[in-house]
């Protein structure tokens, strides 16, 4: 839509053409080179640390998804497999949910499986403690009476769910690898102690957060530049005596993610960010609202650290 605009300048017809563009673009650095922002000159280490960062995000992005189609399959034919790990953190996620449901992705195969059994599956999921209290309590449920399909439609809705399950474990397996290459690589970096020192920075969210802003100390005039990029800065329109404030449109996603579990991490990390974001729900913010302020904040104050 930009270069849009440029074309006008040297035709009016709107025909469009590679070579037409070419010439547009080619203006455009020509007359204009002051009024854009150049590429950010970021480090090596940098652009390494970005490349893993962003590419860990998206295997978590499919992790949720796989993890979001088989529950839903569970849910209509296996409940008592939810069942068993409903009040446990990650819920299907978790290597021993994984390892029971690969012994038995049925419910008959499920009411079969003994506490022995169970015990194995757990210890080879690698749980080290309460095994025998563990095996017992999903031995309960598993046996638990529940709605159940047909057999052979059971029988064909369990291999459907091993097939999802297998891209579950493949995309679980992707997220765990590229968050340890990544937080490798941010330790590497000079900025990596100073970013983890910010409240609600751990090493995996810092790595996201210097992905997306970069290392280049010339790329962001002063702060108000920086939360503009994030998407993080309010919009004031004035026209008259009408003055309206508005949140800004997130157009950085991969940025816009990490500062709202940055915001929400820092709830609890920090006094100081706790109080900002309850004299914003004390004005009579929302949730969203009070946490997309307190990263607006946040973000300012990482742009005078760094």
């Amino acid at each position: 839509m930009a270069v849009s605009r440029y074309r006008d300048r040297h035709s009016v017809a709107g025909k469009k053409s590679d070579a037409g563009d070419a010439l547009v673009l080619a203006h455009i650095l020509r007359t204009d080179l002051a009024a854009h922002r150049p590429l950010p000159a970021d480090s090596e280490l940098a652009q390494a640390i970005a490349v893993l960062a962003r590419a860990q995000q998206d295997a978590v992005w499919e992790r949720t998804c796989a993890d979001n189609k088989l529950r839903s399959l569970l849910r209509e034919y296996y409940p008592g497999i939810l069942a068993a790990f409903a009040d446990k953190r990650d819920g299907l996620l978790r290597p021993e949910a994984r390892a029971v449901l690969a012994a038995a992705p049925t419910p008959t195969a499920g009411a079969a499986l003994t506490k022995s059994q169970l015990r194995a599956l757990l210890r080879h999921a690698g749980r080290k403690r309460g095994l025998d209290a563990e095996a017992a309590r999903i031995h309960t449920v598993l046996r638990a009476e529940q709605l159940r399909q047909l057999p052979m439609v059971e029988s064909a809705f369990g291999r459907q769910a091993l097939a999802l399950q297998r891209n579950l474990d493949t995309a679980c397996a992707n997220a765990d690898e590229l968050a340890v290459a990544a937080t490798t690589q941010f330790a590497q970096h000079p900025d990596a102690a100073t970013i983890t020192s910010l409240p609600g920075l751990a090493a995996l969210t810092g790595a996201r957060l210097l992905a997306e802003i970069g290392d280049d100390r010339a790329r962001f005039a002063d702060a108000r530049a920086l939360k503009a990029y994030a998407g993080a800065a309010p919009v004031t329109r004035a026209s008259g005596k009408t003055l309206t404030v508005t949140h800004r449109r997130i157009k950085n996603q991969r940025l816009a993610s990490v500062g709202y579990l940055w915001a929400f991490a820092a709830l609890t990390a920090s006094p100081g960010a706790r109080a900002h974001y309850d004299r914003r729900k004390t004005a009579g913010d929302r949730h969203t609202a009070a946490q997309r302020n307190l990263f607006n904040r946040m973000i300012g104050i990482s742009c005078i650290t760094a």
